[in-house]
């Protein structure tokens, strides 16, 4: 009874007081597609990723129902960062479905117009609010009506201190007409609070919402006042010592402490030249940091790598490696001689037969595609050939008698019909590819089979072909893995090394690309297809598992394309609508849902490509 009540109670008091309505809430999975669409159309960094932000505390003041339901206190706005356009991961801050969803779509166009980002965060938001606006003049009916629905839900200024309410009469002119003010009027009381947030404008990527009205010239409130309290909220932290035990998870274990373990795990992560591009996202997502000084450095300690296998174990490299340039889109900067590619051969690969489950479909593959190798036909009225072309005498014959001279041959001759096509199949054989789709199967065994049939499958056309692996070790170990080499034919030695293929490592996709590239413009074809199979996104262990990895693959692929090639990405990965779109373009990439289904549908992809 006592736990219904308080429920009843919880409902209540929440509903009283307001400013949030979960009957006309919307969820960010609901627009995420569409927003992301709008940001792009309205001319914003393609390459951003649209993804939910976390709330914060903002330190703002409440009305008194609002403290009494202890609601209202956290609030996640959206912002900007150079990789992703975070966005609220549900809104309901009106009462209508339709403005909350009107919120989401304003937020995207004004994000896709910041035009001054070196101005202060209140400045900036009033021009991309202008810019917008004057970009797009459609938006203005939907804009003054979020203003006022936002406006009519804030506290009145005549509720606030002199100075608060200074503040607040100040945010209320910006939104309806913005870039009129200048400034924030600063604030002269050490019990001040911050503005309540503007959920029409975007806080800064390194801005809590707490710290984002801050005027540049304003000295921050003395220690120990509530907005100072405020924004320590996000990271509190405290000096501690070294735990003596040196396996902290493996100490006496107590199933009252299972919720305590994240509060010092000891984790090294092998040493890189940059650092974690990550780190900070991770420690505002964490109530409370542990800061402990152990005397050791980076590059003191001794490093080594248990993935990697020993030289008896591992393939065979070819040459002394293979130098590239690798893509750097914050300094827009080719960085050259950047990684490493070793070409490799599986050296305990012997020659292997077809497996008797893909012998019945292979042979099904075969007698399709005969009917696309090259045929010979017949050449009508010829100078010479092993045959008399009769329609061509008997008008030869025609001609002379009305006293003119025959035009053409009356021979037939046979020509053979070539297709002038090469295609390099590059495959991703990253760790990832380990997963598996089904009680008997994983998604390098897929490959594999789609590998042998697709080999299978050209072999009946005559098109030239090579197939290669790829996976990674950060920038200086990049495995290129050959498996059919263009100047060697498909027989039972390509069949065993593409057998013995095996997961590991990472996807470093833009220096494998830039090596299968430059391979496949060396054939001698007016046409040729880079094909590509992956189950995921480019990654690697240091600044490639982030944008920095998907821009060196666009660009990879745009070198791919100024040199005449077609590159083509057929992948497993669900998710893959997010990125390959920016990667690849609209009609540069194929998602097969049903993993199974591809060593199927890869050679009929393959006719599709290369039908015209």
């Amino acid at each position: 009874m006592e736990e219904f009540i308080g429920k009843i109670w919880h409902n209540w008091v929440t509903k009283a007081a307001g400013a949030h309505y979960p009957q006309a809430a919307v969820k960010l999975a609901e627009v995420e597609k569409t927003a992301g669409i709008l940001f792009r159309a309205f001319g914003g960094d393609p390459g951003l990723k649209v993804a939910a932000a976390t709330a914060e505390t903002h330190g703002a003041r409440r009305h008194w129902m609002q403290r009494l339901a202890g609601s209202n206190e956290r609030v996640a706005q959206a912002r900007r960062d150079a990789e992703t356009l975070r966005l609220p991961p549900e809104i309901a801050a009106f009462p209508e479905a339709s403005l909350n969803r009107d919120l989401y779509l304003w937020l995207s166009a004004q994000a896709a117009c910041d035009v001054a980002p070196e101005q202060p965060w209140f400045r900036r938001n009033q021009l991309a609010s202008r810019e917008a606006l004057a970009r797009y003049p459609g938006l203005r009916p939907r804009y003054q009506r979020l203003t006022e629905a936002h406006i009519a839900g804030r506290l009145p200024p005549e509720r606030l201190q002199p100075d608060e309410a200074a503040q607040e009469l100040a945010i209320r002119q910006a939104l309806r007409e913005p870039a009129t003010v200048d400034s924030l009027p600063l604030l002269n009381s050490r019990k001040s609070r911050p503005p309540q947030p503007v959920l029409l404008w975007l806080i800064g990527a390194e801005e809590s919402a707490a710290t984002q009205f801050a005027d540049p010239g304003q000295q921050p409130p003395a220690e120990g006042s509530s907005s100072a309290e405020t924004t320590k909220e996000a990271h509190k932290a405290e000096q501690v010592e070294t735990p003596d035990n040196k396996a902290p998870m493996l100490a006496m274990f107590r199933a009252e402490s299972l919720p305590t373990w994240a509060e010092y795990v000891r984790v090294n992560r092998a040493f890189d030249e940059d650092e974690d591009p990550n780190a900070r996202d991770a420690a505002r997502d964490l109530n409370h940091l542990s800061v402990i000084r152990d005397g050791q450095t980076a590059k003191s300690r001794v490093k080594f790598d248990l993935d990697l296998p020993s030289a008896a174990e591992d393939d065979t490299p070819i040459g002394p490696g293979i130098s590239l340039p690798e893509w750097d889109y914050r300094k827009a900067l080719m960085q050259p001689a950047h990684c490493l590619l070793q070409p490799m051969i599986a050296s305990d690969a012997g020659p292997a037969p077809l497996p008797p489950a893909l012998a019945a479909t292979a042979k099904k593959l075969r007698g399709q595609f005969a009917a696309l190798a090259p045929q010979r036909r017949w050449l009508k009225a010829q100078p010479d050939g092993p045959e008399l072309d009769v329609d061509s005498c008997v008008r030869n014959h025609a001609d002379r008698a009305s006293g003119h001279t025959p035009d053409a041959g009356g021979f037939l001759a046979q020509a053979r019909c070539e297709r002038d096509l090469a295609c390099l199949l590059l495959a991703d054989l990253s760790m990832s590819t380990d997963a598996p789709i089904s009680d008997s199967h994983r998604i390098i065994d897929v490959i594999q089979d789609s590998l042998l049939l697709f080999a299978e499958a050209l072999t009946a056309t005559g098109d030239r072909f090579g197939i290669y692996g790829f996976s990674s070790l950060r920038r200086q170990n990049i495995r290129f893995h050959l498996l059919k080499d263009f100047g060697k034919r498909y027989d039972a030695a390509a069949r065993g090394r593409i057998l013995a293929i095996k997961p590991g490592y990472y996807t470093r996709m833009g220096a494998a690309i830039r090596q299968a590239a430059a391979i496949l413009a060396e054939q001698p074809a007016s046409r040729r297809l880079l094909l590509i199979i992956t189950d995921g996104k480019p990654n690697d262990l240091d600044l490639y598992d982030s944008r920095y990895g998907i821009e060196d693959t666009r660009m990879a692929v745009h070198e791919a394309r100024r040199l005449g090639l077609t590159p083509f990405c057929v992948t497993i990965d669900r998710e893959a609508g997010a990125y390959l779109p920016y990667l690849f373009g609209p009609a540069g990439f194929c998602v097969i849902r049903k993993p199974d289904e591809l060593p199927r549908r890869l050679p009929l992809l393959y006719v599709q490509l290369t039908r015209h």
